[in-house]
């Protein structure tokens, strides 16, 4: 099954696409910016684990324009939070665990998420992005098992991670990926021991 969501906004509308296999393990909710060859690549994969997937961008099609547009992570924020509620009344993704994967600027966001939504948010997978950004509050409020994927040229993102393990209470893992290596392999490993009951 799949389905084309439409999340209305004071911003604009944002749009997303859920696919659901038949008896689906899970539902990974893919929050990025806009989305990219990666990110078809990503659901593509985890559909085929039997994983129910929702790729929701999070900006607006005018926001795309604005190159700060992801630097502001309470809009993100409240965007996911608004994406949670629909998930949470709809018939076709209520029933299943759900887990969130952000990527880059988006990952702040899905912390601040996760962290306010801890009975609905079960595990989290973020690639790169400056988790620092998320708060502190959040980052001691995040029970959600967290797995930080890096690239193994990127030298912000570890370091903002490093910077946040002194307050992150929960369980949290980090991956550096080799040169040309996917994060599938890695996220789908989290999600299986964290997201499937």
């Amino acid at each position: 099954m799949i389905r084309h969501i439409a999340l209305h906004t004071p911003h604009g509308s944002l749009h997303g696409q859920l696919e659901r296999p038949e008896h689906s393990r899970g539902l990974v909710l893919i929050a990025h910016a806009h989305r990219t060859p990666d990110d078809d690549a990503l659901l593509a994969s985890l559909t085929a684990e039997g994983y129910a997937v929702l790729a929701m961008d999070l900006l607006t099609a005018d926001e795309l324009h604005f190159v700060d547009a992801t630097q502001n992570v309470p809009r993100l924020a409240q965007r996911l939070l608004d994406t949670l509620d629909l998930i949470r009344h709809d018939g076709d993704t209520q029933d299943l665990p759900l887990g969130i994967y952000a990527n880059g600027d988006s990952t702040p966001a899905a912390i601040r998420c996760a962290a306010q939504r801890d009975a609905q948010v079960k595990a989290l997978a973020c690639h790169g992005g400056l988790i620092d950004r998320a708060g502190l509050q959040s980052l001691q409020l995040l029970v959600a098992p967290l797995l930080m994927i890096f690239e193994h040229d990127d030298a912000l993102s570890p370091a903002a991670y490093q910077r946040a393990t002194a307050y992150l209470g929960g369980v949290h893992q980090k991956v550096v990926l080799g040169v040309g290596e996917h994060p599938v392999t890695s996220l789908t490993g989290w999600f299986a021991r964290h997201l499937v009951a």
